[in-house]
C-alpha cells in the first residue's frame, strides 16, 4: 500500500507546504489571523530587491551565514554557492507565487512522469529566463569575480542520461513560459547513470558524485514521506456493504522524501515544480544489532532502501538488477500516485472528475506501474466498481512511445512481479482479461490476435508487457515524429489501432526550447539573431527566426555569423585540449556524433568512414592533399554497463584516434577526438561549434532524435539517414542545407576498412573480433554494409560544398532560420490542447 506516513502534527504541518492550503482551507486559517499578523506578513514577506545592490547584500548575507565565511574566505566555488542562494531566493518568490495561485484558480494541473529529468546547469539558465543576468554579473564583478567563473563551479545534476531526459526538461522549461499549471515527477539519483572516464581506450564507469557539495536547486521535503511497499500477500475480505474487497498487506517498506526543483518559465512569473523522490529506510538504524557487535547488520535495511534511488538504469544483466529497476519504477509512480491523489481529494471532490483536474502523462513505458497502482487505489482503497474505477484510470492517463526497437520495449516477469508486487499482477491479469475478452467479441476465434494484443506474453516464464498495458490504459497514444508515429501505428501497435481505433494514436514531433539550446548555449548567435530582428520576442516564438532569410544576402551578416562559428569552434578547441590533450584545428571541417552509444545509432559506420578517409589521405600525393578539407571528428556518449558492443565501438574509436592523431605524415587533415563524460553542459559546448552533425541511425529505427534539433538550430548542417525528425527537418529547411542519403548495395570499399582493423593497423584485433562479427556473420542487423558506400559519398558532398564558405554560411543561416517548428513550445501547445485539455494560468504581476 502507498500511504502517507504523518502523526497528526505532521498532518497540521503538511497542510502548510509550498503546494498551498486547498481554497476553503486557506480562507478559514486567514480569518483567524488578525490585522497586526497579516501587516507582519506583508511587511516581512515583501519581496527582496532584485537591483545590483540588492544582490550584493543578500550575496554576502548568504556568504557569512548560509556557507559561514568570511570576506577572507571566499573562492569561485563558495561565490557560486552565494550566487545560487542569493537567485534561489528570488525564484522561490515566484514560486510560492505560482502554486498559490494554481490553488486558489483550483485548474486542471498535467503531471509529467519521467524517469529522466536532464537539467543540466541551473543557475545561468534560471539568471537568463528571470532576466537578472546582467544586473547579477555586475554586481558579482564589483565583489572580485567574474560571472563566467561562478557559472563554471556548478556540476549537472546526474537525473538523466539521454534524449528522453532533455525531452522532459525542455518540456518543462515550456510549460512554465506558457503559463501552464503541471509539475513533474521522478527519481532524485545518487549517483547519476554513472561518470564516464577512458582507460586504455575503454569506457571505465565510476559514481558520478553530484551532490557531494550543496544543492541549491533543490528543497528537501521532509514533511513528506510516503511509505511503498514491496512483497507481502493479498487477502480477501467482506466490506460493510457485502462487497468482497482485496486487501495488500505485510512485506517489506521504504520511505519516499520528496525533494522539490523549481523551474522558472522566461518572460512569466510563473514557476513550476519538479518533485524528486529519494529511498529512505522507515527504520534507519538497528542499535540493538549494532550493541550486539553486528556492525554492517545494523545498517542493511538503511542501505537496501537507499539502493532504490542509487543510480539511474541499474545494470540489469542479472535478476538482481532486473528486481532493483522494477522496484525503482513502482516506487516512483506510488509515491508520485500518493502526492497527487493527496492533493486532489483536499477539494472534496467526486472521483468521477478526478480526469477533469488531473492529466498524467507517462513518458516511455517506465511510468506504465501507475495505470495499476490507480486502479489498485481506486478499487481497494476508494472503494470504487471496478468499472468506474477503470474509467477514471484510462480518461487520466496518456502514453508517449519512443521507440520500436524489440530491446527497449519493456517487459517483466511475471513470477518477479507476483513477488515484489503481487496485488498489482492480479490486477494486470484482470486488465488483460477483461480486455481480451472485448477483443475475442470483435475478432472471435482469431487466436493469434489474442496472442499478439495481449498483455501477458505467453513464454516461460510468462511476460508482463509494459507497452500493451500502457496503450490498454491511456486515453491517447504518441509517436514523437511523423515517421514514428506512423510506424508503431504500421508495426508494432497494428492491431490496438484496427481495434481501438486511429483516433487514439496520434504525432507530437518532438521539440527543443530555444532558450537553453540557443540563447544560453550560443549566447553570441543569440545577440546576432536578436539585433538582426530587432527585438527578443523569438525567444518565445520560434517562428520569428523565418525573418533571418532577409538577411541571408548581406555579406557583412554572413561575416558575423561565420565569426561567430568560429568563436565557438575555438571555445571548443581550447576545452579539448585541456580535457584530452589533443590540439585540434578551429580552421577546420567540426563533423560531430554526440549521443549515446548504441548499434542502431552507428557509430561503428562514422568510424569505418573514418578509417576510410585516413586510408585515402595516406594514398595522396602532398599536391593532391592541398585541395583535402581538414577535418575533426568529434565523438561523445556514453554505453550502458553491460552493453559489450558499444564498448567495443569507443575502444575502437579510441585506437583510430590514438593512430590518426600520431602519425604526422597527414598533418592537421584529420583528426578523432572522443570526448569522455558527455553532458548537458558539454552539449552546450559542442553544438554550437558544430559544421555537421552526424545522424546516422539505420532507417526506422530512431523515434524522433532531438539533438540534431539542437546542431541545426545552432547553424549546423546535417548529415544523415532518412529517419526519424531528419525527415521533418528536410522538408522546413530545403534540400540545398542537409546531406541525407539511402540504401545502396553493398560497397567494396568496406572491406578495406574491415581488412585494416583485423590486420592489427589499430591495435589488438582479437579485441574487435565480436564487433566485425555484427557486420559479417549473419545478418547485419543495422545495415552498416549495405548503407556505407551511400554515406561515403553523402561525406563528399559535405567536403565540396565545405569548401565554398560563403555559401555554407547560406546555408547555415537558412537552417537556423527554418527551424520554428521544432520548439517545444510548439509541442507542448499540442500536448496540452490536443491530450491534455489543460489551460494556462499566468500568475499575475503584483
Amino acid at each position: 500500500m502507498a500511504a502517507t506516513v504523518d502523526t497528526s502534527d505532521a498532518k497540521k504541518h503538511h497542510k502548510r507546504t509550498f503546494t498551498g492550503f486547498a481554497h476553503q482551507d486557506l480562507k478559514k486559517e486567514r480569518a483567524k489571523w488578525s490585522k497586526e499578523t497579516l501587516a507582519l506578513w506583508e511587511k516581512y514577506g515583501a519581496s527582496e530587491p532584485v537591483d545590483k545592490d540588492g544582490f550584493q547584500k543578500s550575496f554576502i548575507r548568504h556568504v557569512t551565514t548560509t556557507l559561514a565565511r568570511s570576506s577572507l574566505n571566499v573562492d569561485n566555488f563558495s561565490a557560486y554557492q552565494a550566487t545560487a542562494h542569493t537567485v534561489r531566493d528570488r525564484l522561490i518568490e515566484r514560486w510560492n507565487v505560482t502554486q498559490q495561485a494554481h490553488t486558489l484558480k483550483d485548474p486542471k494541473r498535467v503531471y509529467y512522469f519521467s524517469l529522466e529529468f536532464l537539467l543540466g546547469r541551473s543557475l545561468d539558465n534560471a539568471l537568463l529566463n528571470l532576466d537578472l543576468k546582467e544586473q547579477f554579473g555586475e554586481g558579482v564583478k564589483e565583489l572580485g569575480f567574474r560571472m563566467e567563473d561562478v557559472l563554471e563551479q556548478e556540476v549537472d545534476a546526474a537525473l538523466g542520461n539521454g534524449g528522453l531526459g532533455r525531452l522532459a526538461a525542455c518540456y518543462m522549461d515550456s510549460l512554465a513560459t506558457l503559463d501552464y499549471p503541471a509539475w513533474g515527477y521522478g527519481l532524485r539519483y545518487t549517483y547519476g547513470i554513472f561518470q564516464q572516464r577512458l582507460k586504455d581506450g575503454y569506457q571505465m564507469e565510476f559514481p558520478d558524485y553530484w551532490l557531494n557539495f550543496d544543492n541549491p536547486w533543490e528543497l528537501q521535503r521532509l514533511d513528506i514521506a510516503i511509505e511503498i511497499r514491496f512483497g507481502g500477500s493479498v487477502s480477501k475480505y467482506t466490506d460493510e456493504n457485502g462487497h468482497i474487497r482485496s486487501r495488500w498487506e505485510g512485506g517489506d517498506a521504504v520511505q519516499a522524501v520528496a525533494y522539490d526543483v523549481p523551474i522558472p518559465g522566461y518572460g512569466t512569473k510563473n514557476c513550476i515544480n519538479i518533485r524528486l523522490w529519494s529511498s529512505k529506510p522507515k527504520r534507519q538504524f538497528d542499535l540493538s544489532r549494532f550493541n550486539e557487535g553486528e556492525y554492517e547488520q545494523a545498517v542493511q535495511e538503511q542501505m537496501k532502501a537507499e539502493n532504490i534511488t542509487a543510480v539511474l538504469y541499474p545494470n540489469d544483466n542479472h535478476m538482481v538488477g532486473k528486481e532493483l529497476r522494477l522496484k525503482q519504477q513502482y516506487f516512483w509512480v506510488a509515491a508520485s500516485l500518493s502526492d497527487i491523489i493527496r492533493r486532489f481529494k483536499k477539494t472534496e471532490r467526486d472521483w468521477d472528475q478526478f480526469p477533469e483536474k488531473v492529466a498524467i502523462q507517462l513518458n516511455d513505458t517506465h511510468p506504465t506501474l501507475a495505470i495499476v497502482e490507480l486502479q489498485r487505489i481506486l478499487v481497494d482503497e476508494e472503494g470504487l466498481n471496478w468499472d468506474d474505477a477503470w474509467d477514471i484510470v484510462t480518461r487520466t492517463f496518456a502514453f508517449t512511445n519512443h521507440t520500436v526497437l524489440p530491446e527497449a520495449m519493456e517487459k517483466w516477469p511475471v513470477p518477479m512481479v507476483e513477488y515484489l508486487l503481487p496485488r498489482h499482477m492480479q490486477i494486470i491479469f484482470d486488465v488483460n482479461l477483461f480486455f481480451l475478452q472485448k477483443v475475442e467479441q470483435q475478432y472471435p476465434n482469431d487466436r493469434d490476435v489474442l496472442a499478439r494484443m495481449s498483455i501477458i506474453e505467453e513464454a516461460t516464464p510468462q511476460f508482463v508487457r509494459m507497452a500493451h498495458l500502457a496503450v490498454v490504459g491511456s486515453h491517447r497514444v504518441n509517436g514523437v515524429a511523423a515517421l514514428h508515429s506512423n510506424l508503431i501505428k504500421t508495426t508494432i501497435f497494428k492491431d490496438f489501432v484496427k481495434y481501438f481505433g486511429a483516433d487514439k494514436f496520434e504525432n507530437k514531433t518532438n521539440g527543443i526550447t530555444p532558450r537553453r539550446w540557443l540563447h544560453q548555449a550560443n549566447p553570441k548567435l543569440s545577440e546576432l539573431i536578436t539585433e538582426a530582428l530587432g527585438h527578443k520576442k523569438w525567444l518565445k516564438d520560434l517562428n520569428l527566426l523565418k525573418n533571418l532569410e532577409q538577411h541571408v544576402k548581406n555579406k557583412d551578416f554572413r561575416r558575423r555569423w561565420i565569426a561567430v562559428k568560429h568563436s565557438n569552434k575555438v571555445r571548443l578547441a581550447e576545452y579539448i585540449k585541456s580535457k584530452t590533450g589533443i590540439d585540434v584545428n578551429p580552421n577546420s571541417l567540426f563533423d560531430v556524433q554526440v549521443k549515446r552509444i548504441h548499434e542502431y545509432k552507428r557509430q561503428f559506420m562514422n568510424i569505418l568512414g573514418v578509417i576510410h578517409r585516413y586510408h585515402e589521405l595516406k594514398s595522396l600525393t602532398p599536391e593532391e592533399r592541398q585541395n583535402v578539407v581538414p577535418r575533426v571528428v568529434i565523438f561523445g556518449g556514453k554505453a550502458a554497463p553491460g552493453y559489450y558492443i558499444a564498448k567495443l565501438v569507443i575502444k575502437l574509436i579510441n585506437n583510430v584516434s590514438a593512430v590518426v592523431n600520431a602519425d604526422e605524415s597527414i598533418e592537421d587533415l584529420l583528426k578523432v577526438v572522443f570526448i569522455p563524460d558527455y553532458n548537458v553542459s558539454l552539449a552546450e559546448i559542442i553544438i554550437p561549434a558544430s559544421d555537421i552533425s552526424q545522424h546516422i541511425s539505420t532507417a526506422g529505427t530512431e523515434a524522433s532524435g532531438t539533438s540534431n534539433m539542437k546542431f541545426v538550430l545552432n547553424g549546423g548542417l546535417i548529415l544523415g539517414t532518412v529517419d526519424g525528425a531528419n525527415i521533418e527537418i528536410h522538408e522546413e529547411i530545403g534540400d540545398d542545407n542537409i546531406f541525407l542519403y539511402r540504401n545502396v548495395p553493398i560497397d567494396p570499399a568496406l572491406q578495406s576498412v574491415i581488412t585494416s582493423i583485423e590486420t592489427g593497423n589499430f591495435g589488438d584485433a582479437r579485441i574487435f573480433s565480436p564487433l566485425i562479427n555484427t557486420l559479417t556473420f549473419g545478418k547485419d542487423y543495422y545495415l552498416i554494409s549495405d548503407d556505407f558506400g551511400s554515406y561515403l559519398d553523402a561525406q563528399k558532398l559535405v567536403d565540396e560544398a565545405y569548401k565554398d564558405q560563403d555559401d555554407w554560411s547560406k546555408k547555415s543561416i537558412l537552417c537556423t532560420a527554418r527551424m520554428g517548428f521544432f520548439s517545444s513550445d510548439r509541442a507542448i501547445r499540442e500536448y496540452a490542447e490536443q491530450i491534455w485539455e489543460v489551460k494556462p494560468v499566468p500568475v499575475q504581476p503584483e
